[in-house]
């Protein structure tokens, strides 16, 4: 058989799965426990986990009260350590168990690190609970305080045991993890905080956590804040049915967290053993703690914890075979995939541009917001925004003038549209054709071209043709905009900027506020569906508005070809949806374009799969393969990288808008002009089959 390329591992590009177990409980049974332990390390190896977390005390029991004083548990307790182990030299997860161990004079509440049949360390636990329900400190004693050189021996083996063990695998970069037990992440500073400031990138949770009303959205609170605040990803494994019910009773909750999202949840109130799986993305977390410094900062100031830590070390093996991917990804990664996040982020991407155009236009003490209206989605949206603007300062929407100038390519339709949309919203509408004035121009610089086609000319369509088109319209705008005490409104998104598909200078390029310069293509489409659902204008609008999301994306420079095809964007640079994807993982993440091609392969490769976002026509809905993605990859790391960073070095103020970046260079991103995109192009090639 074939061995699989390494670009379809999840471990070549620093991805661990990991899983939170949910094994059947028992009241006291150790070797039951154990049984139901080795059961589910069994089946997290056949599904190609990384690690495993299983509840805490998930061995011993944990609602056994005073039979935690009982040598019998004792012994009990050591025996299921050992069949767990032995039994864990035949399966690839790292398994995190429960366990309570005597050791000099004292027990403490454990969780024990076990791989391919050793012992690698011991954590007691630090916290330990003594109110309402909870009397922990009757049985065990506090881990607080214990360090190296400290060990114990378990099971016939010796293992470092304290507080300060997190644990690296040798060979598979970034799969390190630390471990707390239940109680340790309701403190106010949680021992995981620690070993996340010591180099953990996954920190786990065993829980034993007994449930009531609310508690399992306390839990999904703490994991989800930590996972955020201590920048890394959060296991968490509460116990499950089968542990006593003489005063209290137990969900099984399991969740995994990834700085502050929610990845995977388990079924709670189940009665059969399960384990919920998902690939953590542990280099995208060092990553996050790169870009910040507060990270870093914390670590100083908390005495640099990863010289306290001491750090286990351990041969995981990894095969870098192809097993799937056990992660959503997002295909639209600056839109949201449910509806309430959908709704709830348009209606702040709405009105933070709506309140950055405000301030602008009356610091600026305009009279009026000038604005190009095409009939396509970038225009269209400034457009409606600066309607809303006029709407919160209470004045008239015929201050806004609105300005069709239909060039050599202009379709009918779209200019109906922008006719149709300016008088809808009741906005200053006219016309100024721009073709004697580029005709002219044309002639002058002795352009094929020349006074057109009727004069002789030669259908010559080059850039020159269709810059001087782009550039007459701004040129014009801003004399208006002098003549009539007006701002020019700026309509280019994030995504002409990222790919540099505007015109420099007295171009596109250019306003006085940038309106869109903080929006993907992609979530423009969603903003202005949202404007339509949400009644934010009227019903007449709303009809041009649906009419002009059904338009295809055009510049409408040149001229129909012979067939009547209009000129294509997106034939031409790339579908907008893989740039976007492509744009987010650069500028936020910073991840390799391998690994890019990678997501996108899992986003795209299947267009049945997955969720789409609310409202996306079924008939818009598109699949890639991999050979096409890697095509526009390199295309975009071409346009990105070195062909149009100078433009974005001069862009105009704009707001901006997604947590997912912008490209100001005054704000998220700054990159030379004159940059490569070689090693860029290197990694690509050499890495994607």
């Amino acid at each position: 058989m074939a061995k699989t390329h390494p670009f379809h591992s999840i471990h070549s590009h620093g991805l661990i799965r990991v899983g939170a177990c949910t094994p059947l409980a028992s009241v006291g049974d150790c070797a039951a426990n154990a049984a139901a332990t080795i059961a589910l390390a069994k089946q997290g190896h056949k599904a190609g986990a990384d690690l495993l977390v299983f509840p805490e005390l998930n061995l011993t029991s944990y609602a056994i009260d005073d039979l935690h004083l009982q040598t019998a548990q004792h012994h009990a307790t050591e025996a299921a350590i050992g069949a767990v182990v032995a039994a864990s030299a035949k399966v690839k997860p790292v398994l995190l168990v429960g366990a309570a161990l005597p050791r000099n004079g004292r027990i403490y509440n454990c969780c024990v690190v076990i791989a391919r049949g050793r012992i690698l360390g011991v954590v007691p636990k630090t916290f330990l609970p003594n109110y309402r329900e909870y009397y922990e400190k009757r049985w065990f004693a506090s881990g607080a305080g214990i360090t190296g050189p400290c060990h114990i021996t378990v099971a016939g083996q010796s293992a470092p045991f304290g507080t300060d063990l997190i644990f690296a695998a040798s060979d598979l970069e970034h799969f390190i993890f630390h471990a707390e037990i239940c109680e340790d992440y309701w403190a106010p500073i949680p021992p995981s905080t620690y070993g996340a400031l010591a180099g953990a990138l996954i920190c786990c949770n065993l829980s034993a956590s007994n449930v009531t009303i609310g508690k399992s959205r306390e839990r999904m609170m703490l994991s989800a804040a930590q996972s955020a605040r201590a920048i890394c990803a959060y296991v968490y494994s509460a116990a499950g049915p089968g542990e006593s019910t003489t005063d209290l009773a137990w969900d099984g909750q399991g969740t995994i967290h990834e700085l502050g999202e929610l990845l995977a949840e388990s079924h709670r109130f189940g009665h059969d053993p399960e384990i919920v799986l998902a690939d953590v993305d542990a280099e995208r977390i060092e990553q996050e703690r790169m870009r910040n410094g507060t990270f870093n900062d914390a670590a100083r100031l908390a005495g640099d914890p990863e010289k306290d830590f001491r750090r286990i070390s351990f041969d995981h093996k990894p095969a870098f075979a192809d097993i799937g991917l056990t992660r959503t990804i997002r295909r639209f990664p600056f839109v949201p995939n449910t509806p309430e996040k959908l709704d709830a982020d348009c209606y702040e991407a709405f009105n933070i541009q709506v309140e950055g155009l405000l301030k602008r236009f009356v610091a600026a003490r305009a009279e009026r917001l000038v604005i190009g209206v095409s009939g396509g989605l970038d225009s269209t949206h400034a457009l409606i925004v600066a309607a809303k603007v006029m709407d919160r300062l209470g004045r008239p929407r015929d201050h806004i003038l609105g300005f069709t100038m239909p060039g050599f390519a202009t379709g009918e339709d779209t200019k109906a549209n922008a006719w149709t949309l300016m008088r809808a919203l009741g906005v200053a509408g006219d016309e100024i054709d721009i073709r004697p004035a580029a005709r002219q121009m044309l002639d002058d610089l002795g352009h094929p071209f020349g006074r057109g086609l009727e004069d002789g000319g030669q259908p010559q369509y080059d850039v020159t043709f269709e810059n001087l088109q782009a550039g007459l319209r701004t040129d014009y705008l801003f004399r208006l905009a002098n003549q009539r005490s007006g701002l020019v409104v700026g309509t280019g998104d994030l995504s002409e900027l990222a790919l540099g598909w505007c015109t420099y200078g007295v171009g596109d390029q250019m306003s006085h506020y940038a309106v869109n310069a903080g929006v993907p293509k992609t979530l423009i489409q969603f903003l202005i569906r949202w404007c339509v659902a949400t009644d934010q204008f009227d019903r007449d609008t709303d009809t041009v508005l649906e009419a002009i999301l059904n338009t295809e994306i055009s510049p409408e420079l040149v001229p129909p070809g012979a067939d009547g095809a209009i000129q294509s964007t997106e034939d031409r640079i790339g579908p907008y949806a893989l740039n976007d994807f492509f744009l987010h993982y650069t500028i936020r993440h910073g991840l390799a374009p391998s690994k890019i091609a990678f997501l996108a392969w899992h986003a795209w490769a299947d267009a049945q799969a997955g969720r789409w976002p609310m409202g996306f026509p079924k008939s818009a809905r598109r699949e890639y393969d991999l050979a096409t993605i890697k095509s526009w990859l390199e295309k975009f790391l071409m346009r990105f990288f070195v062909t149009s960073q100078f433009k974005r070095s001069a862009i105009p103020n704009g707001p901006k808008v997604s947590a997912g970046g912008a490209l100001s260079p005054r704000g998220d991103w700054r990159a030379p002009s004159d940059g490569t995109a070689t090693v860029f192009l290197e990694d690509l090639a050499r890495n994607v089959p």
